[in-house]
């Protein structure tokens, strides 16, 4: 999905080339067809060959895998993934990036008072 969000639109050739490693054609073109078996992604044909592009919009994909993330690995708690992410070695944030954290929980919290 990373790949066709990138690209837009993309032949199965297209998908395969920007994977890691050397992907089966077979493969990609069965991920593909699951992916529009369950509404995922769409096709277009030109010519012989399929363009397939994604139907659903980026950031409902991201809410939706957050949600699974959070579900499957913290307990459905905000508090215990952003408290594993910050505590990471790879979480190495700047005090701009500390600092537009800490205001979005401040907002958070506003909004939660009405």
């Amino acid at each position: 999905m990373d790949i066709l969000y990138r690209l837009g639109r993309a032949t199965a050739n297209e998908v395969m080339a920007a994977l890691p490693g050397k992907p089966h054609y077979s493969t990609v073109r069965t991920q593909l067809r699951v992916l529009e078996s369950k509404g995922h992604v769409r096709h277009e044909e030109q010519g012989l060959r399929y363009l397939y592009m994604p139907t659903v919009p980026r950031h409902a994909v991201r809410q939706s895998a957050l949600r699974h993330l959070l579900e499957t690995f913290f307990e459905g708690s905000p508090e215990k993934m952003l408290s594993t992410l910050l505590g990471s070695e790879a979480a190495k944030l700047s005090e701009e990036e500390l600092e537009r954290l800490a205001h979005l929980i401040e907002k958070a919290k506003k909004a939660g008072r009405r």
